[in-house]
């Protein structure tokens, strides 16, 4: 047993202090610093209680990234999650080449998101408006990476289309465990497809849908590669997520301290409101 102990401690407590060294220790560095005006290269700098935390709220830049964010967020997440679970339930069903249509549809989630990224940039600067000329259509041929009012569409898609894969498994999964007597009992009774899918289905996705929107909302909320590969956080500023506003502002624009404070405040926002869905969709769970 001294022996199994000594392996034990031997894997985890180089894993801990790695984890400390690289995760825990830089986070309590950006919270000690967002209580400064350290600029991010300067030798000193001075104590300023919570003035970084008070600007935050009257600073027009940080309210329209967090306006993007959640409108993104939102969208993103709602179109994921409805598309993988549609997905989901047709990969489930007997057709020919299951399995092959399965790693397909998984292949997205394998890719490198700021290679896609670069991908479907190049796809949406050059082939669309090209296809776009070619068809007569105005609408197809302009660059939307290029135009405040639409650039956020074109990430909306990247992500949902790289999003999906992931999910789709975690509802393939969750339709896995549901038994085919129910459905079988169901088209018995006379049940239609419809009704078997709210009545039945979709109560026993119950923690799988928890899991998804949850973690799908968490990673919208932190997008920052799509855009790093897509438009930068322009035009303008109109695609400026928190996280490319925190990475601008912080390493690039001299504001390092003031940054690190959003970053407090937004971790505890994306806390909260992870709290909030798993309780909700708990709750739902149980009166499923």
């Amino acid at each position: 047993m001294a022996k199994r102990k000594a392996a034990f401690y031997t894997m985890t407590i180089p894993a801990l202090l790695l984890f400390f060294l690289f995760h825990t220790f830089p986070t309590l560095q950006g919270i000690f610093y967002s209580f400064t005006n350290y600029d991010g290269y300067s030798d000193s700098y001075d104590f300023v209680g919570f003035k970084n935390f008070a600007s935050l709220f009257t600073d027009s830049n940080v309210l329209n990234a967090y306006l993007f964010t959640f409108k993104y967020a939102i969208v993103v997440t709602i179109f994921i999650n409805v598309i993988s679970l549609l997905i989901a339930l047709g990969l489930n069903s007997r057709i020919k080449f299951r399995n092959f249509f399965r790693g397909i549809y998984f292949l997205p989630n394998v890719l490198g998101v700021l290679i896609v990224g670069y991908i479907f940039n190049y796809i949406f600067a050059n082939a669309v408006p090209m296809i776009g000329e070619k068809l007569g259509s105005e609408m197809l041929a302009i660059n939307i990476l290029g135009s405040e009012k639409w650039a956020w569409i074109g990430i909306v898609i990247v992500a949902v289309w790289q999003g999906i894969a992931f999910n789709t498994i975690l509802y393939l999964a969750g339709l896995q465990t549901i038994p085919r007597d129910i459905y079988e009992a169901a088209d018995i009774d006379g049940a239609g497809p419809w009704s078997t899918f709210w009545s039945m289905t979709f109560p026993m996705l119950a923690s799988f849908f928890t899991i998804n929107m949850v973690l799908a909302m968490k990673n919208s909320l932190m997008v920052f590669d799509q855009i790093v590969a897509l438009t930068g956080g322009g035009p303008g500023r109109s695609t400026q997520s928190i996280a490319m506003l925190i990475y601008q502002g912080g390493f690039q624009g001299g504001e390092f301290a003031y940054q690190s404070a959003n970053a407090v405040i937004y971790f505890i926002v994306i806390v909260i409101i992870s709290v909030v869905q798993l309780n909700f969709l708990q709750k739902r769970e149980l009166d499923a």
